[in-house]
């Protein structure tokens, strides 16, 4: 039984690698893709329709970042608590000198860098596109 637990509880941590994946590289892709569309509309002036679309890119741009932020939390949150039942499972089975502790604390530093640069993409594509508009 104890087999199909860690089984579980190890495709469970495929799953979250994944989503967090998709998470990073969508916010990332839709940020670079924003700050040049935006860029290039700030950049051409435009008129009342094309600013409309410059805010509804600026709308998007917030709430898929926002979504992503918030799945990167809670995929850290859930790989955490995964990965204590994996390190418990282990000292319970007495094999846990193979799992090293201190990758907990890499995995956080990890999840940290990737809520900075979807951030700062974020904030990129929402500044830079404004700061043309006002030249």
């Amino acid at each position: 039984m104890i087999e199909r637990v860690h089984e579980h509880i190890i495709s469970e941590l495929g799953v979250n690698t994944r989503t967090d994946t998709i998470f990073v590289l969508t916010a990332i892709i839709l940020n670079l893709l924003t700050l040049g569309i935006n860029s290039g509309i700030a950049s051409g002036g435009g008129d009342g329709k094309t600013t409309i679309i410059m805010f509804t890119f600026v709308a998007l741009l917030i709430v898929v970042n926002l979504v992503a932020e918030i799945g990167l939390i809670r995929g850290r949150q859930t790989r955490t608590k995964l990965l204590n039942g994996v390190i418990k499972m282990y000292k319970d089975q007495g094999v846990e000198g193979y799992y090293d502790p201190s990758l907990l604390g890499d995995y956080r530093t990890r999840y940290n860098l990737f809520l900075l640069a979807v951030l700062f993409t974020g904030l990129i594509a929402l500044i830079v596109p404004f700061v043309l508009w006002a030249m």
